[in-house]
C-alpha cells in the first residue's frame, strides 16, 4: 500500500514537471533557442539536431578544452581594463588633453576607449555565458575560428594597455584603491547576492554528480566487466564536485567573515562626520564658463566656491596673464587670426595681441564640449561665453578682492628668451602688491624664492606640497595642496595630526568627493563645482551600526536560501533517480522473463526461475501503463486435423510450439536481448549430452 501511495505521489510530482515543461515549450522555442546559441557561438546558424555530448565530463573536443583558457584570461583581462578605467573617471578630462597634445585634435577620447573596453568585456562575457549554457544543454562546443582570432589579438592588445598602465600611469591603481574604499561595504554585500544566484548552477552540477556517481557505483556492484571503467569515471566525479564546490563555499566563507578586515572611512557615525569640504574652482568653473575667464571666476564664486585657482603666464612685455595650455590653439580663435603662429608659446605674444584674441566661441559654439557631462548652456550664457578675453591676473584679483575669496595658482616660467625669464616672481609680486588686495588672501604656491616673498609679503599664505613634517616645520608652512591619490596613503593622517590644512586636486566625482569629506579634508580643487557644491551628505555613507545589521541579516537569509536550493535540487535528483531505478528492475525483470521463454523454446533450462525472481513491486512502481497484448487465438483440431469452430477466447495462452512459431519468435526476441544485454547476466548454452 504504501508503494502504491508513493508511486501515486511520484505521478502527481512526475506531472507537475510535465505541465511545467509543456508550458515552457508553448512560450518558448526550444529548438530556435539552441539554433540561437550554436549559432552566436559556433556561426552554424542551421537548425540541427540535438548533439549531445559523448562523455558526460566533457562537452568539448581537446582543441577546445586547450583554448578555453585563453578565452578565460581574456575575459578576465577585458574585466580588469574596464574597472579600471571606470574607476579612473576622475581623470577622463586629463586623458583628452593628453591626447589632445599629441594629436591636435580635441575629442572624447576617453569615452571612446570606456565603449571599447565595454565592447570587448561584453564580447567575452556572452562567448562564456553562451559556453555556460551549451554545457548546460550538454551540447558539444565548437568555437567559432572568428571568435577565436579576435580573442587570440584581444589578449595582447589588453597586455599592451596594462603594461601602459603600469609603466606610465601607476599611480592610477592607487584610484582604484580609493573607489575600494568607498565601495567595500557595498561590494560585500553584493557578492554575497551574487553568490546565491550562482548557488543555484552550482547545486545543480554538484548533486548531478552526486547522481551520476552513484549510477557509476551501481554499475560497478552490477556489472563487473566495467569495474575499471566505473573506477576511473568515478574519480573523475569525484574530483569535479571537489573542484566545484570547494572553492565555492571557500569564497563564501570569506565572503561571510570578510567585514571583519574591511576598512571605510565612510563607515562611521554621524557625530564624528567632518564638516563638507570647501571649493577652490579650478581655472573657475570650467562646466559652467570658459576656463580662465572672467565669466568663469564668477560662475564659481556663485556656486559658493572657498577660493580660485588659475594658472599664471608672463606675456612678451611684462603682463601676467591667464592661460594653462602652452599654446593658444584650443582656448582661443588663434587659428583664424594668425594661422602660422597658433603653435607658438603664449608667453612669446604682445599683450596688446592677447586681447584681440576671443577666449569663449570654442566653449560656447564648439560641437564637441570641453566635459562630456557638462550641461547644455543657456543662450543668455552662451552669448555671454562668446565675448570673453583672455584676462589678466589683475581681473582675478579685482574678483577675489570683491568677493572676499582665497587665490590660488600654478605660476609657469617664461621659456628662456624671454625678457623676464629670470625675474617673473618678482614681477608677479609687484602686480599683486600694486592690486591692494588683502595678503592673506593669496595662497602662495611656487616654491621658488619664499624668503623674498615672506619679506615683500609677510601676509601670504605659504602652501606647500608634498612635503615632509619637518620640511613643512622648517618654512612654517600649514597648508598643502596635493593629488587626490595621495588620500590612499593612510588617508594624510601624519598631516592631519599636525594641524595641516589639507587641499586635494582635482576632485570631480561625487564618489571621491564623498571619499574625501569622509576622511576629514578640508577642501579640494574642482572642475564640477556645480554638481559638489548641491551634496548635503556624503554618499554611500553608513553607520558602524546598521553595516552591522545588513551583514547578518545578509549572512542568514543567503545561508537559508542556499541551502533552500541546494535541498531543492537534491530532492529533484532523488525523483529522477528513483524513476530510473524503476525503470531499470522494471527492464531487468522484463528481460529476464523474456530470456526464460526463449530458453525453453529452444529447450534449454531457465537460468531465472519464477520462485527465484524478485517481484517488480518490491523495486519500485513504474508509474506508467504497460500495453497489454493478447496471444493469438489458437482453433483447437479435431483427430483428422479438421478445425473445430468455437467461441474466441480473450484470455492470453501460451503460443504453440513449433518450427514456424519457434524461428520467428527468436528472430524477434534476440534483437532485444542484444539491446538488453549489459542489464542481464550472460547464459552460455549447455553442450549437447552424447
Amino acid at each position: 500500500m504504501d508503494d502504491v501511495n508513493r508511486t501515486e505521489t511520484g505521478n502527481e510530482e512526475t506531472g507537475r514537471w510535465k505541465n511545467f515543461n509543456s508550458w515552457i515549450k508553448y512560450y518558448f522555442n526550444y529548438e530556435c533557442y539552441m539554433t540561437f546559441l550554436n549559432g552566436c557561438y559556433s556561426c552554424e546558424w542551421q537548425a540541427q539536431q540535438k548533439k549531445k555530448a559523448r562523455r558526460p565530463l566533457c562537452c568539448c573536443s581537446l582543441r577546445e578544452r586547450l583554448f578555453y583558457p585563453w578565452l578565460i584570461m581574456s575575459f578576465c583581462l577585458s574585466v580588469l581594463l574596464f574597472f579600471t578605467w571606470i574607476e579612473t573617471s576622475n581623470e577622463f578630462n586629463g586623458f583628452d588633453w593628453v591626447v589632445f597634445l599629441g594629436t591636435g585634435v580635441w575629442f572624447f577620447w576617453s569615452i571612446v576607449l570606456l565603449s571599447f573596453l565595454g565592447i570587448l568585456a561584453a564580447y567575452t562575457t556572452l562567448l562564456l555565458v553562451l559556453g555556460f549554457l551549451l554545457c548546460w544543454e550538454k551540447q558539444q562546443l565548437y568555437l567559432h575560428w572568428y571568435h577565436k582570432i579576435l580573442v587570440l589579438i584581444m589578449i595582447p592588445f589588453f597586455l599592451f594597455l596594462l603594461w601602459i598602465l603600469l609603466t606610465y600611469w601607476k599611480d592610477r591603481w592607487l584610484t582604484i584603491g580609493l573607489s575600494l574604499q568607498v565601495f567595500s561595504p557595498y561590494i560585500h554585500l553584493s557578492s554575497i547576492s551574487v553568490m546565491v544566484l550562482l548557488s543555484w548552477p552550482v547545486a545543480f552540477y554538484l548533486i548531478h554528480l552526486e547522481g551520476e556517481a552513484r549510477m557509476r557505483r551501481y554499475q560497478i556492484t552490477s556489472n563487473e566487466r566495467r569495474r575499471n571503467t566505473c573506477c576511473s569515471m568515478l574519480t573523475k566525479l569525484r574530483a569535479l564536485q571537489v573542484a566545484i564546490g570547494v572553492p565555492f563555499f571557500l569564497i563564501l566563507l570569506c565572503l561571510y567573515v570578510v567585514p571583519f578586515g574591511t576598512y571605510s572611512p565612510c563607515l562611521q557615525e554621524k557625530e564624528k562626520l567632518a564638516p563638507k569640504p570647501t571649493f577652490f574652482g579650478h581655472r573657475g568653473a570650467p562646466m559652467l564658463g570658459p576656463e580662465n575667464t572672467i565669466m568663469s571666476f564668477e560662475k564659481a564664486v556663485e556656486y559658493g566656491a572657498h577660493g580660485l585657482e588659475s594658472d599664471v603666464r608672463i606675456s612678451f612685455d611684462g603682463v601676467p596673464f591667464l592661460m594653462h595650455d602652452y599654446d593658444l590653439t584650443r582656448t582661443t580663435n588663434i587659428k583664424e587670426v594668425l594661422p602660422n603662429a597658433s603653435s607658438r608659446h603664449p608667453s612669446l605674444f604682445q599683450w596688446s595681441f592677447l586681447t584681440t584674441l576671443n577666449a569663449g566661441k570654442w566653449f560656447s559654439d564648439a560641437w564637441i564640449k570641453p566635459f562630456f557631462r557638462m550641461k547644455p548652456l543657456s543662450e543668455a550664457d552662451k552669448e555671454r561665453a562668446r565675448n570673453q578675453k583672455i584676462a589678466k591676473l589683475t581681473d582675478l584679483l579685482a574678483i577675489a578682492q570683491k568677493e572676499k575669496k582665497l587665490v590660488i595658482f600654478d605660476l609657469e616660467s617664461p621659456p628662456s628668451r624671454h625678457p623676464s625669464r629670470s625675474s617673473y616672481i618678482h614681477l608677479v609680486v609687484r602686480v599683486i602688491l600694486d592690486s591692494k588686495i588683502e595678503q592673506h588672501l593669496i595662497a602662495w604656491l611656487p616654491g621658488s624664492e619664499r624668503k623674498y616673498i615672506k619679506s615683500k609679503a609677510p601676509g601670504f599664505q605659504h602652501v606647500g606640497t608634498f612635503y615632509t613634517l619637518q620640511e613643512l616645520a622648517e618654512e612654517n608652512i600649514t597648508r598643502i595642496n596635493v593629488d587626490y591619490k595621495r588620500l590612499y596613503y593612510n588617508g594624510l593622517r601624519e598631516y592631519k595630526a599636525a594641524n595641516i590644512s589639507i587641499n586635494l586636486y582635482i576632485v570631480n566625482e561625487p564618489w571621491l568627493f564623498s571619499l574625501v569629506w569622509c576622511h576629514s579634508i578640508q577642501s579640494v580643487t574642482t572642475d564640477n563645482i556645480e554638481v559638489l557644491n548641491g551634496m548635503t551628505h556624503p554618499y554611500y555613507f553608513m553607520t558602524p551600526n546598521f553595516y552591522l545589521f545588513l551583514w547578518i541579516f545578509m549572512d542568514i537569509l543567503s545561508a537559508v536560501f542556499i541551502v533552500s536550493i541546494f535541498h531543492f535540487h537534491w530532492w529533484r535528483e532523488s525523483q529522477s533517480e528513483k524513476i530510473l531505478q524503476g525503470i531499470t528492475s522494471y527492464t531487468e525483470a522484463s528481460s529476464a522473463s523474456l530470456q526464460n521463454e526463449v530458453l525453453e523454446i529452444m529447450g534449454t533450462p531457465a537460468p531465472f526461475p519464477e520462485r527465484e525472481r524478485e517481484p517488480a513491486s518490491s523495486k519500485a512502481v513504474i508509474p506508467e501503463v504497460v500495453n497489454e497484448t493478447t496471444a493469438p487465438t489458437v482453433h483447437p483440431t479435431n483427430d483428422v486435423g479438421q478445425p473445430v469452430p468455437t467461441e474466441p477466447a480473450f484470455e492470453p495462452i501460451q503460443a504453440p510450439i513449433s518450427e514456424a512459431n519457434r524461428e520467428a519468435t527468436l528472430q524477434t526476441v534476440l534483437p532485444i536481448l542484444e539491446a538488453n544485454e549489459p542489464a542481464v547476466p550472460s547464459v552460455e548454452k549447455p553442450p549437447p549430452e552424447t
